[in-house]
């Protein structure tokens, strides 16, 4: 049976019990998922002083294989959507190797040590992770900038999305 989007989970980070999106700031791979289409399911609420100072934030999560037998071959992280309020995020791939936690930041305006951050809008200039076994894991970090003096906006939001192959 092949890898189906099923068998793909995006995690938390911040510890195997977090559940807390504002403590998804890298370190152990958490066991709750991050639930879809909900807002502010990875990062705050922009409050009146940040969107007036500006702001930039950062989160950690993971995307895992949870099939019991494939590798998720080459699987490409890109930004599927965004809106236009103003806001954007950009993405990079976690320093460290397949099935090894990332590092943990200080706080959520720390950002993440070497990475190098991006904005592909397609899977053709999306960012390759190298094959995931089963059951294993790669951390993804998103940084999400608010420039200085953006409106409030009702609801902001950005998709993420990872797509790879599989040999059956």
């Amino acid at each position: 049976m092949p890898i189906t989007a099923t068998d793909i989970l995006f995690k938390f980070s911040g510890g195997a019990g977090n559940s807390d999106p504002n403590a998804s700031l890298g370190g152990t791979m958490s066991t709750t998922q991050i639930t879809s289409a909900t807002l502010h399911n990875l990062f705050d609420v922009v409050t009146g002083a940040e969107s007036s100072a500006g702001d930039t934030e950062y989160r950690g999560f993971y995307v895992q294989n949870n099939h019991g037998t494939l590798t998720w071959l080459a699987p490409t992280v890109w930004i599927e959507s965004e809106a236009a309020s103003g806001a954007s995020v950009a993405i990079a791939l976690a320093g460290e190797a397949v099935n090894v936690a990332m590092e943990t930041i200080a706080n959520e305006s720390t950002a993440p040590v070497g990475e190098s951050f991006t904005s592909p809008t397609t899977k053709g200039t999306g960012l390759v992770i190298a094959d995931i076994p089963p059951g294993q894991f790669k951390g993804i970090w998103i940084r999400r900038v608010v420039p200085t003096s953006t409106g409030a906006q009702a609801a902001d939001n950005a998709q993420i999305r990872v797509e790879g192959d599989t040999n059956a």
